[in-house]
């Protein structure tokens, strides 16, 4: 019985230690898995403003990780600065966030039961009443204000550590071009809206809008539609989901 992949190339535009997992299942399910990085994730030092949070950290009530690449950028100057607060809850907005937290020792994690996103967050009944509060959010720099914006008209006294930027990395696109040109590309992956525009611009054409796109947010499903993928497919379930969803896409095709 043929692997329901087999014979399939899928293009990962995830940073690459982020895309191993699903390339691992990719391969397993007999496809072929293209880790292309769209976006390139990089560490940003901490401004006087971040340092004097980081130094009142022990004060805080909760902090707040938007991302796995939050906590992996986050936590180092966290323990540069004193280490983790013992009392210090955290919450973390998705499955992966909280694995990467508690592998790096951080147990007291609070997570939605459903949905990956700032509104699932904000609908804790944790964080309803949380007047005089200090929360302190770890994300990239910019992103969307929902979160802090909900917390302080709750109440909360909010402040930010922006600890990575988000860039377009330099990349060899000749193979991937002459994969759409041939047509042995099959299917798209990507996390974020930031990763889909810098894949528009490396890899121009509508051979690229016209693959299945799979993501795991409505959010980054409506900027793909924005940017003029035809068919985009919302996943949920982590990993898993994203390689159930993929396959049913490609099998349309066959």
């Amino acid at each position: 019985m043929p692997l329901p992949l087999a014979g399939k190339a899928i293009l990962i535009a995830r940073p690459r230690r982020q895309a191993e997992a699903l390339a691992e299942r990719i391969r397993a399910a007999g496809g072929e898995a293209l880790v292309f990085p769209a976006l390139e994730i990089e560490p940003v030092a901490p401004d006087a403003q971040a340092r004097d949070v980081l130094s009142r950290l022990g004060a805080a009530h909760l902090a707040v990780f938007i991302s796995a690449n939050a906590v992996e950028h986050g936590l180092p100057l966290v323990r540069a600065a004193g280490g983790w607060p013992p009392p210090l809850v955290a919450a973390a907005v998705g499955a992966a966030t909280v694995a990467a937290l508690r592998a790096q020792g951080v147990e007291r994690v609070l997570v939605p039961g459903q949905g990956a996103d700032s509104e699932a967050l904000l609908a804790l009944p944790e964080l309803q009443q949380v007047g005089g509060q200090r929360i302190v959010i770890f994300r990239g720099v910019g992103g969307r204000e929902l979160l802090a914006d909900t917390l302080r008209s709750r109440g909360a006294h909010v402040a930010y550590v922006e600890c990575y930027r988000r860039g377009k990395p330099a990349l060899d696109v000749r193979p991937v071009i002459e994969r759409l040109q041939t047509g042995t590309l099959h299917a798209v992956v990507a996390a974020s809206g930031e990763a889909l525009a810098n894949l528009v611009e490396l890899l121009p054409g509508p051979a690229l809008l016209e693959l299945p796109l799979s993501v795991t947010h409505a959010n980054v499903a409506r900027a793909a539609h924005d940017l003029g993928f035809r068919r985009v497919q919302v996943a949920a379930g982590g990993e898993a989901g994203l390689l159930d969803t993929l396959i049913a896409a490609v099998c349309r095709d066959d």
